[in-house]
């Protein structure tokens, strides 16, 4: 059977699950069927799918593959159930007679959705360029009439001669043949000779040797290469290079493709895990991570750190963040990272540019916890950049600094989709890092390599840190947010309830007994700075804190009448003395520009300031007994009397006392759009538009219809709304339709449509009156009439 003709023969949902689990195919959409059997057979739509199978699926392939002709499920079974691994948990049977079922028959139905087998069961074939994606299926090398295509004829008759004299042929013909059935060439060799071909059977099947292309006879060999490459059990393929051929290999194998083959995936080991505390770490974790980027946002808002004339965050940058927020450079560089690629934070602030918060964050900021850690950590399992490379080097064995372009690899996402998967198999379960590799060798062997374990190791750790898992094993709103449910639904109840009040002790300290709402976390970390974290927090409040305060522009009194509204303790009277003392002296020297100047209208205060020996370097000049000018700037004067102790405040040229509350800075930046596919992998709705578009191609394609002529009369015209409500109805009922067109030059024309699909301003169809598919702009349809 023509393969192009069995995908003809798939039923419409065949077709809408093939295009579905392999989406390339319809990018964009074949005329006909065969164009889709064309595209399934290239190299490039072939390798993607294999990358995708496990390794069961991958070997049956395989085993297929090895066989030039076709092959019956029957023989497949046998061929699959030698190669079974004797200490498969799953199957405790002899190695002999080992039945591979009933995962042979599921990956042989997958192997025919993914229109990579076709046939029926008693002729299984390969699709067309399968064989030639693969290089050395199951580590077996070429066979040997390829092998030795390279040979000179002459030296092909000469092996011919040593390894089958008499036989009629040509030397390249009489040398396959008699590989073909190696036992006798093979038990010739020395055991030496015998031992380096033992290290070719599973793979690689080739190696290195000096000079492989010497001229050697049986006779004339004298060590075991040169009886190996004079009976042609090994082929030169190159100067220095030989390989194994696939006659002689299969036979060292005793008739096995696979060695030690798992029909099942290995079985996860690790710890066990209470799913409601796993839950609870978690949801923990998450508020957490929540909290600290909340935190990097707003300290990077008052001062953000400038952005590297290469791109990204300097080393010291990162090392003071880490000091502020508490956390290890990792998790800050995670932190960094995450909220980067979530839009909350973008380079700003001019030309030499400064990381800030965008506006985005503003409106992210207000949201419920559960909905923002939602949208934090989609962004960490969708993102293609990689936070834990920060600190490592490059191939120029430079620094991997945070936020800098390098850290982008493609790869990551799939990886952490993937490794999240595992855990999602084995609920309740901390799987350790070794069998979480495993079973992701198992389910993905083609897509193995260092940098594939280090993406694995670095999904783990940071998993835990942003809230996914907890205690290593995947939490119940870790899984919602893999398999595409309402993450923050499951985790909202989780979290902790926010409290708008803290306990004011006597030693000028305070403690939040949970986490604080949002805006009484901004106002006690202006008022008082945070002396440590933990279960509570613990808020000292001192004369720099309160003057911080103060100069935000808040009165004495009005910060005793905060405390006292959200302390659910008296306020004690050291820390309302220490308001007010410290709001009594606020003020009362003013610093203006004299260069500047200081007025205050206590004349002996003003003495005492002149008198002081500290304010020598200021250059104090009395110019009334209210006034004394210097020649410091305002922001130096105003720096010097504090550190001797005073509390001034600037003043403007109108003499307005001014606000000296750090400015919250913003930059424009919009969250980069994630495309989230559905489980399947494309949309149902557009899978089925495809198939029908893909269907009336091919009829057209068969019937090589000429175009027919529209109907005559005034073309139809109609409301948009109207005409996209009546295009919409034809696409689910299949029907054709006969349409008004304005061309690029605005002449109206005639169409007769079969609409498949609408979507972007543009709709796909079949066009009867031109015999091929074409994609029509909706603005340019005037009208739709039926048929």
């Amino acid at each position: 059977m023509e393969f192009t003709e069995w995908i003809r023969g798939r039923t419409d949902e065949q077709l809408r699950a093939l295009v579905s689990a392999r989406p390339e195919l319809i990018t964009p959409v074949p005329a006909h069927l065969e164009g889709l059997a064309s595209r399934a057979a290239s190299p490039s739509a072939i390798g993607r799918v294999l990358d995708r199978l496990d390794r069961f699926t991958l070997a049956v392939v395989e085993t297929l593959a090895v066989r030039e002709e076709p092959i019956s499920k029957d023989a497949l079974r046998d061929l699959v159930g030698r190669a079974l691994a004797s200490d498969d948990s799953a199957r405790q049977k002899p190695a002999e007679g080992r039945d591979p079922e009933p995962a042979l028959s599921t990956a042989l139905d997958r192997l025919r959705d993914l229109a990579l087998v076709y046939g029926p069961d008693d002729a299984l074939e390969l699709g067309p360029g399968v064989r030639k994606v693969l290089d050395d299926p199951a580590g077996l090398g070429p066979r040997a009439a390829d092998a030795f295509r390279h040979h000179a004829p002459e030296q092909l008759d000469e092996m011919a001669d040593d390894v089958a004299p008499g036989t009629p042929g040509s030397g390249k013909e009489r040398l396959a043949a008699a590989l073909a059935r190696p036992a006798a060439l093979v038990e010739s060799v020395s055991p030496e000779a015998r031992a380096a071909l033992d290290q070719l059977v599973w793979g690689p099947p080739t190696g290195r040797v000096p000079n492989a292309r010497r001229e050697v006879r049986v006779a004339s060999a004298r060590s075991p290469i040169e009886e190996l490459l004079a009976r042609g059990l090994l082929a030169a393929t190159g100067e220095e290079s030989v390989t194994l051929p696939r006659e002689v290999g299969l036979f060292l194998r005793g008739g096995r493709v696979h060695r030690d083959l798992l029909a099942v995936p290995p079985p996860l080991t690790g710890a066990t895990r209470d799913t409601s505390l796993a839950d609870r770490t978690a949801a923990g974790q998450a508020f957490s991570f929540v909290r600290a980027v909340e935190e990097l946002c707003e300290r990077w808002s008052v001062e953000p750190p400038g952005v590297l004339r290469t791109g990204g965050l300097g080393v010291r940058d990162l090392k003071r963040t880490a000091g502020e927020l508490d956390l290890p450079e990792w998790v800050t560089a995670l932190v960094v990272e995450v909220a980067h690629a979530a839009g909350l934070i973008a380079a700003g602030g001019g030309v030499d540019g400064e990381w800030l918060p965008t506006s985005g964050y503003d409106l992210w900021r207000v949201r419920p916890t559960a909905d923002r850690w939602t949208t934090l950590a989609a962004t960490w399992l969708h993102m293609d950049r990689v936070p834990g490379l920060v600190g490592e080097r490059d191939d120029r064995d430079r620094p991997l600094n945070a936020l800098h372009t390098d850290l982008r690899r493609s790869s990551a996402p799939g990886v952490r989709a993937a490794a999240l998967g595992v855990l999602a198999a084995a609920p309740g379960l901390a799987p350790d890092r070794d069998s979480v590799l495993e079973r992701l060798a198992w389910e993905q062997p083609r897509r193995r390599g260092p940098l594939r374990e280090q993406l694995v190791d670095f999904t783990l750790r940071e998993a835990e840190q942003v809230g996914v898992t907890g205690l290593g094993a995947l939490s119940g709103h870790g899984r919602a947010l893999v398999e595409g449910g309402d993450a923050a639904e499951a985790l909202a109840p989780l979290l902790p309830e926010p409290v708008d009040h803290v306990l004011l002790q006597a030693d000028l300290t305070a403690v939040a007994p949970g986490p604080l709402t949002s805006e009484l976390n901004r106002w006690m970390t202006l008022t008082a700075d945070v002396e440590s974290k933990g279960g509570a927090t613990v808020y000292r409040f001192s004369e720099s804190s309160i003057r911080r305060a103060l100069d935000a522009g808040h009165g004495g009194e009005e910060l005793v009448a905060m405390l006292a509204r959200h302390s659910a303790t008296p306020v004690p009277q050291a820390l309302s003395y220490l308001v007010t003392d410290v709001a009594r002296r606020h003020g009362r020297i003013r610093v203006g520009t004299a260069s500047a100047y200081i007025r205050c209208d206590d004349p002996a205060l003003l003495d005492q300031i002149t008198a002081d020996r500290r304010s020598a370097a200021l250059r104090l000049r009395r110019l009334a007994p209210t006034v004394i000018a210097s020649r410091s700037s305002r922001a130096a004067l105003v720096d010097s009397l504090r550190a001797m102790g005073y509390a001034p405040v600037a003043e403007s040229l109108d003499g307005d006392v001014i606000i000296s509350q750090l400015e919250s800075r913003r930059t424009e930046g919009v969250a980069p759009a994630r495309a989230v596919a559905s489980p399947n992998g494309l949309d149902p709705e557009v899978a089925a538009a495809a198939v029908r578009a893909l269907r009336a191609g091919d009829a057209a394609h068969l019937a090589r219809r000429e175009p027919v002529d529209a109907p005559g009369g005034q073309v139809p015209r109609g409301p948009a709304t109207a005409t996209i409500s009546a295009l919409q109805e034809a696409i689910k009922q299949g029907v054709r339709v006969w349409i008004g067109y304005l061309d690029s030059q605005g002449n109206a024309t005639s169409r007769i449509l079969e609409p498949a699909r609408m979507e972007g301003g543009y709709l796909t169809a079949y066009d009867e009156t031109r015999a091929a598919v074409h994609r029509f702009a909706l603005h340019r349809i005037t009208g739709v009439a039926g048929l």
